[in-house]
Formats: C-alpha cells, structure tokens, sequence
C-alpha cells in the first residue's frame, strides 16, 4: 500500500473526534486505515471497492459503493465532521461536500494541479486544478487553515494543490 499523503499526516489532528470522517474515493484504503488508527469512524466511499474489501468489518470503518458521479450523493445533510480528498476530483461533487460537512468540521483536500501534465498521470486538463481554484471553491464558507499550490517532490514529483479548510458556524 502507497504512503498516506504527507498533507493529510500532516493535517489529521485538525479533525474533530467522535464525528464521522468520509475519505472520498478512497480507492485501497490507505487514508481510511490512517484515520482509524487516529481513533476516528470513517466511511470510506469509491465506486470500486475492492481494493478496500479485505478491512470490512474493521470497527469503525464502514466500506460504501458508490459511483460518485454518477448517482446520488449518498451522505445527508452536516452529517461528516470531517472529508478527506486524495487524488481525486470530480468538480460537481463540490457543493454536495460542503453541505455534508457540520460547522466547525475539517475538508482536507489534496490533488493534482495543472503543470501536472509533465510529471505523470493525470494529464487530462478536466482532471487537473486550474492555479488558485481549490480556494476559489471554497464558495467563502470556510476558514482556510494551510493551503499549497505548485511544485512538490512529495510523495512523487507532482503539481498539487492541497487545501485545510475549516466550515464556518
């Protein structure tokens, strides 16, 4: 299994305990794993599950299938004290986030940026952040904490953007 994002280590103790945590396209679990171990519930949501299917019935941790963009979000309304993005971006998925999140919760968010092009995969523009929009997408509803956007070695050379952000009450 790949490494836990360096932002999402370095940022995890933002998130409030004893409220659930949803690693968004959590893809083999790596985050999920690294939040259970920091005493969190996480639901961990992808469209494939498999990757993550041999830790089912791990106490707090609840596996969903789900196509994220292509069906219903399947979280209610400020139910997540927190939601953590690696990797992944699917920009209609923005508003259906910020409203699972309760005030006062925690959106870690790490990504890959235009320029990315250059060092791997993704390329594909649609899949790639423009410069600033992570921020820009917090629609003034949250308090940015740590932001970072451009060049980084770590864990593999890469473009990225990475936002902590906290909802506003």
């Amino acid at each position: 299994m790949r490494p836990v994002s360096p932002w999402i280590e370095k940022h995890a103790n933002l998130i409030p305990k004893g409220q659930p945590v949803i690693d968004v396209a959590c893809g083999g679990g790596r985050h999920s794993l690294f939040l259970l171990e920091q005493g969190h519930e996480v639901l961990a949501v992808d469209i494939d599950t498999s990757a993550i299917a041999s830790f089912e019935g791990r106490r707090g941790l609840t596996i969903i299938k789900s196509d994220l963009e292509g069906a219903a979000w399947p979280f209610p309304l400020e139910s997540a004290g927190a939601i953590v993005v690696v990797n992944y971006l699917w920009r209609p998925l923005f508003p259906y986030m910020y409203e699972t999140l309760r005030p006062g919760s925690i959106l870690l968010y790490d990504t890959f940026a235009l320029g990315n092009e250059k060092y791997g995969r993704p390329r594909n523009p649609d899949f790639l952040l423009a410069p600033g929009e992570l921020i820009e997408r917090l629609e003034g509803a949250f308090d940015v904490i740590d932001c970072f956007d451009g060049y980084t070695e770590e864990p593999v050379p890469a473009c990225r953007q990475s936002v902590a952000a906290r909802k506003r009450f």
